[in-house]
């Protein structure tokens, strides 16, 4: 899947440790991660909902009014939705890396963004929480809380991980 657009954004955590998210194209977002790993925000627009790890490079984005967005993360603060939109964290060196690859466009990176899906049952989504949660050495079920999503998820305690960037 080539991305039919292209979204830079940088992240600044606050004095609460929740995240201000600025958006390239004037869009704001300010985001709160929860004990259960799960990341609540919302927008300047209205807009709120949740963004879920899902196995280890897939988040979902649930909106308050029920739509829903799969992001496959890329690495580099890179992370390509289902709606076609790359998103690029410039707050990293990583990210700041994705902004230089991600202008390469067709050249490396074209084989190296996968498509996320558009959909997953709620037993492919299950199935994926308990492979998240196997990986971060839990193997918790949903039914006792689990466990914390993998620390690559976490990239406000500084640097760690995968991806360099707060689902997408």
């Amino acid at each position: 899947m080539r991305p039919r657009r292209e979204i830079t954004y940088q992240d600044e955590v606050l004095a609460d440790g929740t995240v201000h998210r600025a958006y390239a194209d004037g869009r704001r977002e300010w985001r709160e991660h929860g004990a259960d790993g799960v990341v609540r925000w919302r927008d300047d627009g209205g807009g709120s909902g949740t963004d879920e790890p899902l196995g280890r490079h897939l988040v979902k984005r649930v909106h308050a009014d029920g739509r829903t967005l799969y992001g496959r993360e890329a690495g580099y603060g890179r992370t390509l939705w289902s709606n076609e939109v790359l998103t690029v964290n410039r707050s990293s060196f990583a990210g700041r890396t994705g902004v230089v690859l991600a202008a390469l466009g067709g050249g490396v990176l074209a084989g190296a963004l996968v498509a996320p899906p558009v959909a997953l049952t709620e037993g492919q989504e299950e199935a994926l929480r308990e492979e998240a949660r196997a990986q971060a050495g839990g193997g918790g079920s949903a039914d006792t809380g689990g466990t914390a999503p993998p620390e690559e998820y976490d990239d406000w305690g500084g640097d760690v991980g995968f991806d360099d960037g707060d689902f997408g």
